[in-house]
């Protein structure tokens, strides 16, 4: 895929459905999980890996080729430098684990002009940086896709926008930017989005990929409600 300069990565968009807008603060606390998910979606999506066709289906890397994102290329670099291979779980929770992961991704985004960076003293004693929304017609284009899939009529729909919509659903995200009321009337066709039946005319590595990345996003929860509960 080449990207231009309006497009984001599935990991930035994620991000940027996650953050308040006016305060640039997180909804939640952790969205680690759901943007190492969308990173592991990512390098499926763009056939970096692959996944072994045996029973713990292992990852494997097919093509090294640089993102041009810090994160991404931190990311591959680690599956590139790994003595034994791992399934997906265990690649979603390394790369929870990568440094200040959800400020790099907000700090990627500032440098597109996307957000800016502020930096607050809370009781003259701790630092908090927050980033407000510099540029809305990003999110607003994720959001506009989002919407298109779940509340259009389309039985095809891009195997990215598949992922897309299954990870924001793992991640809780959809509530924060749509009615519930009006989501719970389009569980059935989230659903049906979800197990990849409306893709469109993709090739079958696409479908493929995008069938795995799906799987990932499922994992999501699990991963965040482990990592909530070893660190309490």
């Amino acid at each position: 895929m080449n990207f231009r300069s309006t497009d984001l990565y599935l990991h930035e968009e994620i991000t940027l459905l996650a953050l308040k807008d006016r305060e640039g603060t997180f909804y939640m606390r952790n969205y680690a999980p759901a943007i190492a998910g969308a990173i592991l979606a990512e390098m499926l999506l763009t056939g970096r890996i692959a996944l072994d066709e045996g029973k713990r289906k292992l990852v494997n890397l097919v093509r090294d080729e640089s993102f041009g994102d810090d994160v991404l290329d931190e990311a591959l670099g680690k599956i590139r430098t790994a003595k034994r291979r791992a399934d997906m779980r265990t690649w979603v929770q390394r790369f929870q684990m990568l440094p200040k992961l959800s400020h790099r991704v907000a700090q990627g985004l500032c440098r597109r002009g996307v957000l800016r960076e502020n930096e607050q003293k809370i009781l003259l004693l701790f630092k908090q940086k927050t980033y407000p929304e510099l540029d809305h017609g990003f999110e607003q284009r994720t959001i506009w896709k989002l919407q298109e899939a779940i509340f259009g009529a389309s039985l095809e729909i891009d195997p990215r926008v598949v992922v897309l919509v299954a990870l924001a659903r793992a991640a809780d995200l959809l509530n924060l930017n749509f009615d519930r009321r009006e989501l719970r009337e389009k569980r059935k066709r989230i659903k049906t989005i979800i197990t990849g039946n409306l893709i469109g005319e993709a090739t079958k590595e696409a479908i493929d990929a995008a069938h795995a990345a799906v799987a990932v996003a499922a994992m999501v929860p699990i991963i965040a409600a482990t990592a909530s509960t070893s660190s309490h």
